[in-house]
């Protein structure tokens, strides 16, 4: 059973992007306070705040507003043309290229150039050339009264921007090269693992399968005699012959699916071995559900629910199984699973009356390893590695992902959401 393939597809993590941008704002602050109340520098300080600010408002919607804790590769783009145009402003307004500062265009091409796609580079890469050469005949003086002795040969000024072009190219190829190769490497190791891990099934499963064949049917046959007896014992009541007849047929489930492993170990699972649509993709994920809980799945989905099926896809089935898995396991009583589609847009909410997510871990969700602080069942204590896993692999299909506490159940709230031109095109 292998994953669809989304390692073609470009992200790197949100905490780690906001968290370089922290830095790079805080040192701003602190370079431009230095120089001008330290050193008496004189330069627009109040313009240069309202382009560090803009910095920081664009951080704080990657950290509340955005939700997903991978970043895209369109997502990326736009942020990092956001962080060149703001660099290229504070330098617009403290001497251009002849500020020494002006290294640090270069930093955003470059960062991305080992975790974004070659299109998405080359037009990062396009753009920062073209602020070099905009800062280079268009700025203000350096700051006074650094301004007052700073004059140097055209030649020397026209080499800055020479210099950092050429820099730029030269880094922006090592590191897309490097990355590639490394990206390779990583692939070509994988694929081994698999390889490897797959022959070491086909060796065991085939022995293990028909091991278990043999050594389960004896007590399987008489768990079917005994349950015959039962039928026959409580014919009448209808609510212990509703559940022996059940008991039976799991019984018989069991006998079909050792056959099968006997004859093929390798055999995968029909359900997710077809193409088929969301909603049965969400009834097929409630009924083996259903079999092992005897909480009440309610599922509701819209006259308009898009019947249309999607390509099979091993990560959203996984995904879905994740959080309705974790409704399952926090509700009280009651999951609530509700679909709705239209031309444009295809939208699941998974709901439970559980407690919800702790205050505490509201806002980390998504992250792996979370624990609360607050008092709760110790025996649904998790580690938040099936949000963790059923965000990444939803997300990595281009789904947006929300989870919060719900306002009408009581309980948490999941949100997914696709744009149909994504959700069909996997």
């Amino acid at each position: 059973m292998k994953f669809f393939e989304t390692s073609k597809y470009h992200f790197f993590k949100k905490s780690t992007y906001v968290g370089l941008r922290w830095i790079g704002i805080i040192g701003q602050l602190i370079t431009i306070y230095f120089v001008y109340f330290y050193l008496n520098f004189k330069f627009n300080i109040i313009i240069s705040n309202i382009i560090i600010l803009l910095g920081i408002l664009s951080n704080l919607y990657l950290i509340f507003i955005y939700k997903k804790t991978q970043l895209s590769d369109r997502s990326a783009f736009i942020f990092l043309v956001i962080d060149i145009f703001q660099l290229g402003a504070l330098l617009y307004l403290t001497g251009g290229v002849t500020n020494p500062f002006v290294i640090f265009l270069l930093i955003p091409s470059v960062f991305s150039s080992s975790n974004l796609s070659f299109k998405t580079n080359l037009l990062l890469q396009i753009l920062t050339i073209m602020v070099i050469i905009i800062l280079t005949f268009y700025s203000l003086d350096l700051p006074s009264p650094i301004s007052d002795h700073f004059h140097v040969s055209p030649y020397y000024f026209y080499s800055i921007p020479i210099a950092l072009i050429i820099a730029s190219i030269f880094l922006n190829y090592l590191a897309m090269t490097f990355g590639k190769q490394s990206r390779l490497r990583r692939e070509a190791l994988a694929k081994m693992e698999e390889v490897m891990a797959t022959e070491h099934e086909l060796l065991s499963l085939g022995g293990q399968a028909a091991a278990a064949a043999h050594s389960l049917g004896t007590p399987l046959s008489t768990i079917k005699i005994i349950t015959q007896d039962l039928i026959k014992q409580f014919k009448g009541n209808k609510e212990i012959e509703k559940d022996i007849i059940l008991l039976s047929s799991q019984v018989e489930r069991c006998n079909k699916i050792l056959r099968k492993l006997t004859l093929n170990p390798v055999e995968e699972d029909v359900f997710i071995d077809k193409d088929i649509s969301i909603k049965e993709y969400l009834t097929e994920i409630i009924s083996s559900f259903k079999e092992i809980s005897k909480k009440n799945f309610i599922l509701t989905f819209d006259q308009y629910s898009n019947e249309r099926k999607i390509t099979k896809s091993i990560e959203i089935v996984y995904g879905l199984r994740n959080f309705i898995g974790n409704a399952n396991k926090f509700s009280n009583e009651k999951i609530y699973i509700n679909l709705k589609s239209d031309s444009k847009t295809t939208e699941i909410i998974i709901e439970d009356d559980g407690n919800g997510f702790s205050r505490d871990i509201l806002s980390k969700i998504g992250e792996p390893y979370l624990k609360s602080n607050e008092i709760i069942d110790k025996s649904k204590i998790g580690l938040g590695l099936g949000l963790f896993i059923g965000k990444t692999l939803l997300e990595k299909n281009f789904a947006t992902v929300d989870c919060r506490n719900s306002q009408t159940r009581g309980g948490a709230e999941i949100l997914i959401k696709w744009n149909n031109e994504d959700l069909f095109n996997i």
